[in-house]
Formats: structure tokens, sequence, C-alpha cells
């Protein structure tokens, strides 16, 4: 009887420890994030200027990790749908991570009548942080997801390859089509986003952030980063995007497009200077 006496009150006592527990982590969560939105309110006028932005956009959706396995290779996804009927059409779409040295991530400007889009890339994540995606419209009006992602260190993260072997291949490119089906299984909604064809682009750099040290020398790698890629079907503009530091290392973005079985080709290029390029013609 004792002994049952005794068992129940250490669990009710253990019970009441996790609780505590599980409290104050969520307590912690709460107030990092009510001092990530304040780094929002900061950062907002230095993108955007006063311009009103719908925080919680019904057109825009984003997908990324609560917690990230690789703080370097944060893996997110956007859909920008604009209901049946809307005349606008999407114009441009900017990535941002609010804590990171240098948040604007990267702005893809696309072109033609698009009025829906997927499009997904990895990014750097230097702390505890919101993602946000940020859509422009044809009429100017600008559209928000955000997404609270626990990651840190992304942005001074070692370099997966030593500087000589990542110099050697800088610049190889793979532009591959993406199975439509699958990449809709992957997203999870059956869009017309979803259905129509995408495209995958990878580039091999470094896209060395100035904050990552040499392992050997114990010096700081200067920044040197894909800044420009631009994607035409033929002659008529895809999408063409200004990156900063915080797109991953190897940048690879998936992207949707409506196939006319023009060529594709890409341009890019970095800060040093250096272009690069290749394409593919898909059946259309």
């Amino acid at each position: 009887m004792h002994r049952a006496i005794h068992r129940r009150i250490r669990l009710i006592f253990a019970v009441v420890v996790f609780s505590a527990i599980a409290i104050s982590a969520a307590a912690e969560v709460q107030a990092q994030e009510a001092n990530a939105d304040a780094s929002w309110q900061s950062l907002k006028p230095d993108v955007f200027g006063e311009r009103r932005i719908d925080e919680k956009s019904p057109l825009v959706r984003l997908t990324a990790p609560v917690r990230a396995e690789d703080a370097a290779m944060v893996p997110i996804e956007v859909e920008v749908i604009l209901p049946v009927g809307d005349p606008r059409t999407v114009k441009k779409l900017t990535l941002i991570v609010d804590e990171n040295p240098a948040p604007v991530a990267a702005t893809f400007s696309f072109g033609g009548e698009r009025r829906d889009l997927t499009l997904g890339t990895r990014l750097r994540v230097n702390s505890y942080s919101f993602i946000r995606a940020i859509a422009e419209t044809s009429d100017g009006e600008l559209h928000m997801a955000a997404r609270y992602v626990k990651a840190s260190g992304g942005c001074s993260a070692p370099a997966l390859k030593d500087e000589e072997t990542a110099l050697k291949n800088i610049g190889q490119m793979k532009l591959r089509v993406v199975d439509a089906a699958k990449a809709g299984e992957k997203i999870g909604d059956a869009t017309k986003a979803n259905r129509i064809s995408q495209l995958q682009l990878m580039i091999r750099h470094p896209n060395y952030s100035g904050l990552q040290m040499d392992q050997v020398t114990r010096l700081y790698i200067p920044a040197k980063f894909v800044d420009a890629i631009d994607v035409k079907q033929g002659d008529d503009l895809v999408f063409s995007m200004v990156g900063g530091i915080s797109l991953s290392e190897d940048p690879a973005i998936q992207f949707s497009y409506e196939p006319t079985g023009k060529e594709i080709h890409v341009d890019a290029a970095d800060t040093d200077g250096r272009k690069f390029e290749g394409g593919i013609k898909p059946a259309g």
C-alpha cells in the first residue's frame, strides 16, 4: 500500500517537473519569436519602404522545417497562387531570413503572365529566425507568408569542400526536368502550379559568405557568391534572380514553368565577375 502511494507521488512529481520544463520551453520560444518580430519591424522599411504588406496573405504558401537538420542548407518551398479569374500576375518574389547578417537571400523577377508558380531552394540560417516569402503582384501589392525556423550557425558553417576543389569545379551547371507528379506529391497539393512542368537548376559554387573561416590558415575567406541568374525559354524570360550570401553552397533552385518546346538557357554570374551558362531543351 505504502509502495503504491510512493510510486503515485513520484509519478505526480515527474509530471509536474516535465510540465514545468515544457511550459518554460514554450515561453522561451514565444519570447524568441517576439524578438524576431521586432527584427522584422526594423528590417521591413529598409527593404520595402513604407509599402503595405499583407502579412498573412492566402495567396502565398511557404514550407520550411520547424527545426533544420543543417543550418547551412535549409530547404524551403514557396507557392504563389492567384484566384481563378484574377487579372493580376506575379511579378516578384523576395526571400528574407530576418536574423541573417544580410537578410535578403534573393529576389526573383518573373517574365510572362504568371498567375501561379512554385519555387524551392536552400538557405543559410544564422540563428533562430523567421524566413519570409514576399510576392509582388502586377498591381504593386505585396503578399507574405512566414515560418519560424530553429537553426543556427548557417552563415559561418565551414564549406563542404576545400577551397581548391570548390574553385576547380566552380560554375559547373546541371539543369534537369523534374517529374511533375513527384513534385506534386512532395508539395502535397493538386494545384495547377504543381501540375505544370518543373525544372531544377544546380550550380557548383562555394557561395562563400565572408563569415567562414579557413580551417588551415584560421583566416576568414572573402565573400564570393552567385549574385545573378537569368533563365530564359527561347527569348522569353522565365525569371531573373539577384542573390546574396544567404543562398546555400552549390545553389539549387527548383521552379515551375510552362513549356513551349524552346530551349531553356541559363546565364549566371558571381561577385568576382565569373560568368557561367548552361541549357536544356525539354519536350514541349
